[in-house]
């Protein structure tokens, strides 16, 4: 496939004009509020399985409104605790599936923590156990247009909220170090991890793959893969509705959580990226807050991205940092 964005000379300092909403703090901290609000504490469950190195933990912890969220905490049997951890967010389309899909990270020394994604779970691995208890207006297929009539009602407000909860759920399990906590994830869980480090305090490292759900305006003009063409597909029936959609974007975007995130980061941008176009991941990279901060370029891949390359850049680049 030919590369389609921008060169990278021209990524490397791609910084756009992205507009956001005058009452962003405001409305993030209102969410938070509530949320924490619902202060049970996560439960944690041993969960057996067949490995032999690794202990399993099956957590539910209060997300927004405190619906209950599922997660895997994976972490080094015998190993002395509390650990730093890795708290990990999933693809869209995925659910956390089995405990025994990823172990990279409690193999490395960490605990892990995989939050599933509510509602999701049913479009590609193993499946998801978290529901999505709130309804919406009209929306297209996928989750892209849930909600999207209103920032208030907008899936992703569950999403990101779910994801900070994840952290403060992480930071008050026994097995964890709450001063050594660090997110991360691929596409989806990129841009949920960027979401998390822009509105969480305290965290060690972001560390954003391919991420998706940044700069909004550029990638559903630029793009013809999903999950942005939902986005389109939904305007191309609601002709009306273009300023009320990108209105609701805006307290969404990736660049503006980038802008508000002050830890280390390693991003991963793929040139050949068809469904997170690399000027989209540039836009928030360029934006982001904390001087440390790198990313990887993979010229010749897709939304693979570097997948295993990546993994290790990241084990090397979270090892200094925490």
């Amino acid at each position: 496939m030919p590369r389609f964005d921008l060169p990278l000379d021209e990524l490397q300092s791609y910084r756009p004009d992205i507009p956001e909403p005058s009452d962003f703090d405001a409305f993030w901290t209102d969410t938070l509020t509530a949320a924490r609000s619902h202060d049970a504490p996560a439960t944690i469950t041993p969960h057996v399985t067949p490995l032999t190195q690794l202990e399993v933990f099956d957590v539910t912890f209060p997300g927004f409104a405190g619906d209950p969220v599922r997660a895997w905490l994976t972490v080094p049997a015998g190993a002395e605790e509390p650990l730093p951890a890795v708290v990990e967010f999933n693809g869209y389309g995925g659910g956390r599936g089995l405990p025994v899909e990823r172990l990279a990270w409690a193999a490395s020394g960490y605990a892990h923590l995989f939050m599933d994604t509510r509602g999701q779970g049913s479009g590609w691995g193993t499946g998801g156990d978290t529901p999505d208890p709130h309804g919406t207006g009209p929306s297209g297929s996928g989750f892209m247009t849930r909600g999207i009539d209103d920032p208030a009602d907008y899936y992703y407000r569950r999403v990101f909220t779910d994801g900070v909860r994840a952290v403060d759920a992480a930071r008050a399990l026994p097995q964890i170090d709450a001063t050594r906590v660090a997110v991360t994830g691929g596409s989806q869980g990129g841009g949920i991890a960027l979401a998390v480090a822009g509105l969480s305090s305290d965290l060690r490292a972001c560390m954003p793959d391919v991420p998706f759900l940044c700069h909004f305006s550029r990638a559903v003009g630029l793009t013809d893969h999903d999950p942005y063409q939902e986005i389109v597909r939904y305007l191309a029936v609601h002709r009306d509705a273009e300023e009320r959609v990108f209105r609701t974007l805006s307290y969404f975007d990736g660049a503006a959580f980038a802008a508000r995130a002050n830890v280390p980061a390693l991003f991963s941008a793929a040139l050949m990226d068809l469904t997170c176009p690399p000027s989209t991941v540039f836009a928030a990279y360029n934006r982001y807050g904390a001087s440390d901060k790198e990313i990887r370029v993979y010229p010749f891949n897709d939304h693979e991205g570097g997948q295993s390359r990546q993994w290790w850049e990241q084990a090397e680049f979270l090892a200094a940092r925490i």
